[in-house]
């Protein structure tokens, strides 16, 4: 039976990737925002709840960043167990994960992404029902011991810049830090009132990126900032405003 639900749950995949990749009504949730993995542990514990009445088979798999790939063809240096199991309603399960290799770079963090499909039980009963698979990812952040700093307090070494380009206007990050930051939101302020807002994403270690404002064609002047939250490895959100140059 496992190997005929192997064979389906591929198609089911790439229908699942049509839909949000975060369910609003999945019965099975993972424990947490992210998955910290420390370079020197043998292998971590992720908890699953199902939440809901009903039972659901789940897979699992780790991908480096391409949602659109299947578990099939997922490249990532881990192995999840178990990579398919059933879940009763109410039901509460471990699964770990060990990391595989190959060796990965020792100076920075790197984020890979932890799916998970949960597929509903068929219907006993004889009205038509559509009957939906929930697909929901989180970032799995590989961490090399010994990295300068810790991720809580990295968002402090940022370097914020204001430009004008092809896109309109926008903002550039620099992280010089070995830490993936990830923002809940971005936005400018000018004068202590919202000018503009950039919405969310993550800046990776020593690498830069531009956040585009929404709404502006213009550089505004005055007083300017930058106001922004980030997300810590225990899921929680921390707010900041720095300071742009006039």
């Amino acid at each position: 039976m496992v190997t005929a639900v192997m064979r389906i749950l591929p198609a089911l995949v790439f229908l699942a990737t049509l839909l949000p990749v975060t369910p609003a009504h999945a019965g099975v949730v993972i424990a947490g925002t992210r998955v910290v993995y420390p370079a020197q542990e043998k292998e971590v514990t992720v908890s699953l709840q199902n939440a809901g009445q009903r039972p659901a088979l789940v897979q699992l798999w780790i991908d480096d960043g391409d949602q659109d790939t299947p578990p099939e063809l997922a490249k990532a240096p881990f192995v999840v167990t178990p990579p398919l199991l059933r879940m009763e309603g109410g039901d509460k399960q471990a699964m770990r994960i060990r990391f595989a290799g190959p060796a990965q770079p020792t100076d920075r963090e790197s984020v890979f992404w932890l799916n998970m499909l949960e597929i509903p039980p068929s219907s006993d009963s004889s009205e038509e029902r559509l009957e939906l698979a929930f697909r929901s990812r989180i970032k799995l952040f590989y961490r090399p011991a010994g990295l300068p700093g810790d991720a809580e307090t990295a968002h402090r070494q940022l370097r914020w810049s204001l430009q004008r380009g092809a896109q309109g206007v926008s903002l550039q990050v620099d992280n010089p830090t070995p830490w993936h930051v990830s923002f809940a939101d971005v936005g400018l302020r000018v004068g202590g009132v919202e000018a503009g807002q950039a919405g969310s994403g993550m800046v990776a270690p020593r690498s830069s990126r531009t956040f585009v404002l929404e709404g502006l064609s213009a550089v505004p002047s005055g007083k300017r900032s930058i106001a922004y939250s980030t997300i810590t490895d225990l899921g929680a959100v921390q707010e900041a405003v720095v300071p742009l140059p006039e």
